[in-house]
């Protein structure tokens, strides 16, 4: 995909397994990657990752619930690479609680961090793309943005928010050269799904091992998604030959979810 060469690129959320993944996959095509996590130490390591690949990059700490820090994330980026054309938004938290024993503040908090914070980047990035009638707009939601699943309320409210956010977005920009479109990866092999097991293990008087074996078997391949699964899709999106793809929501499931 050489035209993703020299590319400005901004992946959010980078210390998840699928954020860090997604950066390296468009290092490894040259293109000019910016990082963002609330975490200094992982961008670090995300940072020298790509750049072991050859790649120019640069992490900065943003927190993308606040549209303040969003914004000086735009200038440090302008600064150092000029405007971005494909944004890539991964940051996002899933914590499990019942809906009863859930608490108020981690609804809110959910929102904020998947619903707001994929707001916060569209609405402070999109305007160069409209300026430059280019652009890509990749929106990492899940499965849950499509089926509910048990304990999860809050998470799963906020990726069918996110999916409504990616078509609406899609039909506004279609006219500008702009493509936006929603990755739905469903159990991914990460810390997050690891850690997310444990509590239903926890809860179900089960091992850790047995809990993420049930997660897998919700797959017709019986296994857990990849990382790099997620990020290989992202790299055809955020290309010349998908340009004809927009408003869609593409599942990397196993067959989990067939719609």
């Amino acid at each position: 995909m050489n035209d993703l060469k020299g590319r400005v690129v901004l992946v959010t959320g980078v210390g998840t397994g699928i954020g860090r993944a997604i950066a390296f996959a468009f290092g490894s095509q040259w293109s000019r990657v910016v990082v963002a996590s609330r975490t200094p130490a992982t961008l670090e390591a995300v940072v020298e990752e790509v750049r072991r690949a050859g790649a120019e990059a640069f992490g900065q700490t943003c927190d993308v619930t606040q549209k303040t820090d969003v914004e000086k994330l735009k200038q440090e980026i302008s600064g150092r690479f000029g405007a971005v054309q494909i944004l890539v938004n991964n940051a996002a938290i899933a914590p499990a609680a019942g809906f009863l024993e859930m608490e108020d503040s981690l609804w809110e908090e959910v929102l904020r961090v998947n619903l707001n914070g994929t707001y916060n980047c569209c609405k402070v990035f999109l305007p160069d793309m409209v300026s430059a009638k280019w652009g890509r707009i990749i929106n990492i939601a899940s499965t849950a943005a499509k089926v509910a699943y048990s304990h999860v309320s809050a998470y799963v409210t906020s990726k069918h928010a996110v999916l409504g956010l990616t078509r609406s977005i899609a039909v506004e920009t279609a006219k500008f050269g702009i493509t936006v479109n929603a990755i739905c990866p469903g159990y991914v092999d990460t810390g997050l799904t690891k850690r997310n097991a444990l509590l239903m293990a926890e809860k179900r008087g089960m091992g850790v091992e047995e809990s993420l074996r049930n997660l897998a078997s919700t797959s017709p391949q019986k296994r857990l998604i990849e990382s790099e699964e997620v990020a290989n899709l992202a790299l055809v999106l955020a290309s010349d030959s998908a340009k004809g793809i927009t408003g869609q929501a593409i599942n990397v499931d196993g067959g989990a979810v067939m719609a």
